[in-house]
This record gives structure tokens, sequence and C-alpha cells, in this order.
């Protein structure tokens, strides 16, 4: 077999790995997104699933997390891809959470661009009778989880979140060493958008020794916003595990399927 030939069939198995194939469409004026496993007949409960490129994060029973369960009972996943990653990296090192870091310092929101673009996904969803306005969820995974609570913040359609190891502050990242001062990284971290979340379900996960985006910084977060909530006289409505994780920066076993048992509490099946 030719190298060209190996390498089309390493792609076309990792793009059927999720057993059903991932779909990948436009919006009506080009914004590219996947969806997993199918379209739905009717409009469906959705999880916007968010880790990277979007082909990898619906492709991977460990990107799609609780989504993985969540498809069996009729909900429809779907992701884009992330700033730096897929389609959306741009030339010279555009790569990763380097390319968030570059485009700081550039003076550009890579946060802003990607929860527009989310909402924009989600409101050709809506017209298209492809999801359900009242069951709109998100997820993501280390930075993914990051973007999916800010997405949940910048969108109130987002009914709840969940956050897997989720990066909370770029400042805690190697990535951003040195940049602890630089006012558009301060003001992404996630405690300061705990307003537009207080009152919102939120479910965390992280292991109790995560370094690379520190556990320390997702309590913080979590605790933050109950604070802010209870202020408000709003529901407190953050579920945080923290679990021994000798792994690190990991999920810890068990808790995509805890997850999937939370969410379907705040979309109980409609009769």
């Amino acid at each position: 077999m030719s190298r060209l030939a190996l390498l089309l069939t390493l792609t076309v198995v990792a793009a059927c790995s999720a057993a059903e194939p991932i779909e990948v469409l436009a919006t009506k004026s080009g914004l590219r997104f996947g969806i997993w496993p199918k379209r739905p007949e009717k409009p469906a409960p959705t999880m916007f699933v968010l880790s990277g490129k979007l082909e990898d994060t619906l492709g991977s029973t460990y990107f799609r997390q609780a989504g993985e369960f969540l498809a069996k009972d009729g909900w429809l996943l779907v992701s884009v891809d992330l700033p730096s990653h897929g389609q959306e990296m741009r030339p010279k090192g555009d790569s990763g959470l380097g390319g968030w870091r570059a485009r700081i310092n550039n003076g550009e929101d890579p946060v802003a661009d990607v929860t527009g673009r989310l909402s924009r996904v989600l409101d050709h969803l809506l017209t298209e009778k492809l999801a359900d306005s009242e069951r709109i969820a998100a997820l993501g995974t280390s930075r993914g989880g990051f973007v999916a609570f800010h997405f949940a913040a910048a969108d109130k359609r987002v009914k709840c979140a969940a956050g897997f190891a989720p990066v909370t502050d770029l400042a805690a990242l190697s990535e951003f060493r040195f940049a602890e001062t630089n006012a558009l990284v301060q003001r992404l971290a996630l405690e300061r958008h705990a307003d537009a979340l207080a009152g919102r379900a939120l479910w965390l996960v992280i292991g109790d020794r995560d370094a690379r985006v520190s556990t320390d910084a997702a309590i913080r977060f979590a605790r933050h916003v109950t604070a802010v909530s209870l202020e408000k006289k709003l529901p407190a409505l953050v579920e945080l595990h923290v679990v021994s994780e000798p792994k690190g920066h990991t999920v810890p076993a068990g808790y995509a399927e805890k997850a999937a048992e939370w969410f379907r509490k705040q979309f109980p099946e409609k009769r």
C-alpha cells in the first residue's frame, strides 16, 4: 500500500471511529460545523461539544464525554473548530493555545470569535428545526470547557454547561506565562463572568492535582459563581467534583456517565 493510500485509509478509519459518520455542514453564510450521530427527524435536545478540531471532537468517545451517552437518548451533538484548530488555523504557527496567545498578543479575542460562531450555528439549527430551543446545552474538555462556559455566559439559550478538567483561567496555562497582567487574559478568566452565569446550572469535574489547568483555579471559579448566585438571591446550581486523579490533567474515569445523568435531570423527558 502506498503512503498516500495508507494516510487516506487512516483518515477514513479515524472519521468513522464514532460508529455513525460525522456530518460536516454549513450555515447559509458558509459557517462550518459538524453534527453526530445523525440529523434528527424533529427538533432534538442539542449538545454543543467542544475540544479542538471538530472532527477529532465528535469522533472521539473521550471528547464526546456525556454526549456519548446522551446521543443514545436522541440528543444531537454539534461541534465547531476552536480558534487555532482545524480549519480555524492560520498560517505561520497559529496552532493550539500558542495560537490563542499570539492572537491575544495582537489584541484579538479568540473567545468572542468562537462564541459568536457558536451562536450563529445555534441560530441555524433552530431555523432548520434540528434543535429543540428549550433543550440546549454545552460541554467541553480542557480548553473546550473554557469555551463551553463562555458560550453559556454569552448566550442565554444555553440552559446548562459542563466542563471536564476545564481551563478556567488562561493565566494558569504555561502558554500564557508572563501574560498574567494582560488585560484581555484577565478579562477572559471565567470568574469575571460569574454575573452572567449566576443562577445557571453548571457541572465541573477535575482531578485533585491538575497542574496543567489548575485545580485551584477551577475551585475558585465554581465557588465564585455560587457566591454571586447567593448574593443575587438566585439558585446556586454549581456542581463541582474534585476527584483523586494521579494522572494529573485528565478526566477521571466514570465521570462522563455521571455528567450524562446530570444533564438528563436538567432536561426531563417531554411527555
